[in-house]
């Protein structure tokens, strides 16, 4: 069975890893910005990334060259709500005005996440997540968003990946803001998340001026998959554990999407539920391996740059899996690889293995569609090479080779494998 005619075929960016312009147009500070000194690889910052900021006209003519019918990116919310939650930086709104209309004009679909980790200084300063003002604030933020953006934007995301802003971020430390809470402070964080999510998606349902198709990106933590030792109900009971606490996607998703708490979960109350379990459109995930590769590996077996186990099957199994527990229509809002790229002699760059990492993933996730699964859409990650969080610049995800002392932008193979994929609808596989 063919992917549907209308699928979506996008590549995905994020404000803090791509945009630079730090403190330009009055944005203001997020606490990667302010707090990475002596947490990031290389002593390197996210100021000047990618310089998305200024050269954003010029990326998304490579989005058009590339072929993708949309585009997934996030809000710098900082440059929104630079220095408090009652003072908006029009110059910022005009930014992303600006850029969902030129998406329109060249026919890309805008996909909006409205957080992907830069939480501004001010919140942090005043509690960050900690505090639960921190859901008043983001439905604030929400409805500016909402307003300047839904006449072009119907595609919204309201959090990518709560559990790796949560843990690493306010568990382990390794992420911004850099603290390490107990497992209390967790829940209360988690809490504060989940309710924000729930006033977000009810000011997005109530104020979009066109319809709008809602989700959140979540990471499947704890998905394992089928193998000699562990049968397909096995594989499905254990990915739906919550052993794993916030990592797991059944903390976050079963009381997000289906409104119930799991066993244990005493954290949450039924008034609470009313407000976190609101309507969506589709379950989106960022998915890059399965959490048993163990059972899976031989010897030897390929890893990417980031030391990530090579799983193409988890693609299948998750969109099952997560099919079966939620029934929502699938959107794969990540998938890629880290690779060891540099431009040859010949001013290309060449990259086989993220070119036959994405037939094999890209092939998977076509046979949980065969099978009739409703996939909607898949987004490869990433669009650029950009600032990989506390790993700096040294890993590389982007369809786009980023020379990042010139800026200089190189298509690499793999942007042109991924072309040919989406010329053909997913049927050169």
């Amino acid at each position: 069975m063919a992917f549907s005619k209308d699928f979506l075929w996008c590549v995905g960016g994020a404000a803090a890893q791509q945009d630079g312009g730090y403190l330009d147009d009055g944005k203001g500070l997020n606490i990667w910005d302010a707090l990475s000194d002596g947490h990031i690889a290389n002593g390197d910052t996210c100021h000047v990334a990618c310089d998305h900021y200024h050269r954003w006209k010029e990326d998304l003519q490579l989005l058009k060259e590339i072929g993708v019918n949309s585009y997934r990116f996030s809000i710098s919310v900082a440059r929104i709500y630079p220095t408090d939650e009652f003072n908006v930086n029009e110059q910022g709104v005009k930014f992303y005005i600006d850029l969902v209309n030129e998406l329109k004009r060249l026919g890309i679909e805008p996909i909006c996440t409205l957080y992907h980790w830069d939480m501004p200084l001010w919140v942090h300063r005043r509690g960050g997540w900690k505090n639960s003002a921190s859901v008043e604030w983001f439905e604030r933020y929400t409805k500016t968003v909402v307003d300047a953006l839904s006449d072009k934007v119907r595609y919204w995301i309201t959090f990518n990946e709560p559990q790796c802003f949560v843990n690493l971020g306010y568990k382990t430390g390794a992420h911004a803001p850099f603290e390490q809470n107990c497992e209390s402070e967790i829940k209360n964080i988690s809490r504060n998340v989940m309710l924000a999510h729930g006033r977000a998606a009810k000011v997005i349902r109530e104020r979009a001026k066109t319809t709008p198709k809602i989700g959140f990106a979540p990471t499947p933590g704890g998905m394992v998959i089928p193998s000699s030792l562990r049968s397909e109900e096995q594989a499905y009971n254990d990915s739906f554990d919550v052993s794993g606490g916030a990592w797991s996607a059944t903390w976050w998703s079963d009381p997000i999407v289906l409104g119930k708490k799991w066993t244990g979960c005493d954290w949450l109350s039924e008034e609470d539920l009313k407000v976190i379990h609101q309507p969506l459109d589709y379950y989106s995930y960022n998915i890059y391996n399965a959490d048993n590769p163990q059972e899976l590996e031989s010897v030897g077996a390929p890893r990417t740059a980031m030391g990530w186990a090579i799983t193409p099957e988890c693609m299948y199994w998750s969109a099952k899996f997560f099919y079966k527990r939620y029934g929502l229509p699938i959107l794969i809002t990540e998938n890629g690889m880290a690779n060891i790229d540099f431009v040859h002699d010949d001013d290309k760059v060449h990259d086989p293995q993220r070119c036959e990492y994405l037939r094999r993933y890209i092939r998977n996730l076509k046979r949980a569609n065969d099978e009739g699964i409703p996939v909607i859409g898949y987004s490869c990650w990433s669009f650029l090479d950009n600032f990989e969080w506390a790993e700096g610049y040294g890993k590389r995800f982007g369809l786009v080779y980023v020379d990042y002392v010139t800026q200089k932008r190189t298509l690499k193979d793999s942007a042109f494998i991924y072309r040919d994929i989406i010329k053909s609808n997913g049927n050169n596989l």
